[in-house]
């Protein structure tokens, strides 16, 4: 079954969702962090079919998450390596594996730790922060505001949220044009 492409959605998230959202693709990234580098590493990891490991490769590579080299003079050993972008991806797997370990670990508990690599000590939990005072922001602390790419149906629909927010008697959020 093929599945919806979300790549003309007018939406950050369901783009990204179009290059990384099917699930055996965060599992390469994954594993691609723990250094796995060549087809057949992924395979035996992961347990995946080899048609569906080379279609999400070739999809990964496509999108610039990945880039391919040769590691033999022939050619045909190749190695499957995170580019700039894909490495990007790394706060995306580490807030995913914290949800897991806090929402979905196995009874006996996580099957791994993230720490820092010079001290041994297990990393924050990630989480939004401001970017004026570098204090944690909750959801309730975040508005959802225009950015340059917003058409005129998200402007709308944004200016209904902030309609129903002033009724609930929720602060708009501050414009900063005007606080400067």
């Amino acid at each position: 079954m093929r599945r919806t492409s979300f790549a003309d959605m007018n939406c950050s998230i369901a783009r990204a969702l179009d290059l990384i959202g099917e699930w055996w693709t965060l599992l390469i990234v994954r594993e691609a962090f723990l250094g796995c580098q060549r087809f057949g590493e992924f395979e035996a990891r992961l347990g995946i079919a080899p048609n569906v490991l080379s279609q999400r490769l070739r999809h990964l590579v496509d999108g610039g998450i990945l880039q391919v080299t040769s590691t033999s003079q022939s050619g045909k050993a190749l190695a499957y390596r995170l580019t700039d972008k894909g490495r990007d991806l790394h706060p995306v797997i580490v807030a995913l594996a914290q949800w897991g370990d806090q929402h979905a670990a196995a009874p006996e508990g996580p099957p791994i730790r993230l720490v820092e690599r010079a001290t041994g000590v297990p990393i924050a939990p990630l989480t939004a922060r401001s970017a004026v005072s570098d204090h944690p922001l909750r959801p309730r602390d975040v508005a959802v505001v225009a950015g340059p790419g917003a058409t005129d149906a998200d402007r709308a629909r944004l200016a209904d949220l902030r309609a129903q927010e002033t009724a609930q008697g929720r602060p708009l959020p501050v414009d900063p044009a005007q606080s400067a």
